[in-house]
């Protein structure tokens, strides 16, 4: 479990990222941080690896306060997928995958063998293995960032637009591929995106965030959509009078009858 304990955090030029925010994330469920771009997304997700310190309040993990843990260690316990997949450009994708595991101390032939494992696992044939990230195409890069995530087996993934800078295609078959591997693997994710759609396909709780870094909204997907509190969460929605998403039963839809989304 991850706990936000009115946690704030401002800058030296008076910006105020976030601001008196608490948040959980449950145990073996994906949680999903939206919002428009700069209103504290990612600065939230990373004040649970220590990559940002918060100004004030707590961040746990099981009861555990991050701030108690040896930041190296912490970073090594908890995959990290980011967006254009982060990949190191001179290591080969085993390579690239196994680099975790074997700053773990883990044997390099035991942790290749690993990577190998898991490009199957996340849908990359293995004639992949001995490629660069130069030689892969957006969305193989963004599976490897994936296996690369889960490479030391961590109770957390934390995924910071980890889709977004592929085609829609390609984002769609990654979000299919996440959701089998959640069912499989039981991960606890925090997820953070500007897309209401994949929120609503992904998550099992979404978490509004306006800017400033303060919650408008959290709930399950059908909660959310079924009960906007505001005219801000409708509007973000898209269920304003253009009514440019709707629900029919428990699907979401564009305005083209296109499913964008299920209700849990």
């Amino acid at each position: 479990m991850i706990e936000f304990r009115g946690v704030s955090k401002s800058y030296d030029d008076g910006t105020l990222a976030v601001s008196d925010l608490s948040l959980t994330a449950a145990s073996h469920e994906i949680t999903v941080l939206v919002g428009s771009s700069g209103c504290g997304k990612t600065t939230l997700l990373r004040m649970v690896n220590r990559l940002v310190t918060p100004t004030s309040g707590q961040v746990l993990i099981d009861d555990v306060d991050v701030a108690d843990r040896n930041p190296v260690e912490l970073r090594r316990s908890i995959g990290y997928v980011m967006q254009n997949s982060g990949l190191l450009p001179h290591r080969t994708t085993v390579d690239n995958i196994a680099t975790v595991p074997m700053l773990r101390g883990t044997p390099v032939r035991e942790a290749r063998q690993r990577a190998v494992d898991l490009m199957e696992t996340v849908g990359l044939d293995p004639s992949l293995a001995r490629r660069y990230p130069w030689q892969l195409s957006g969305g193989q890069q963004q599976r490897v960032g994936v296996a690369r995530g889960l490479a030391a087996d961590p109770n957390i993934l934390l995924m910071d637009e980890p889709f977004g800078a592929v085609d829609p295609i390609v984002r769609a078959d990654l979000q299919r591929e996440l959701l089998r591997l959640q069912e499989e693997l039981g991960k606890t994710i925090l997820f953070v995106t500007h897309d209401i759609a994949e929120a609503i396909t992904l998550g099992d709780k979404i978490v509004i965030v306006a800017n400033g870094g303060r919650i408008a909204q959290q709930g399950t997907p059908a909660e959310i959509m079924a009960n906007p509190v505001d005219d801000f969460v409708t509007t973000f929605l898209g269920l304003d009078e253009s009514r440019s998403l709707h629900v029919d039963g428990d699907l979401v839809v564009d305005p083209s009858g296109r499913p964008v989304g299920r209700l849990a």
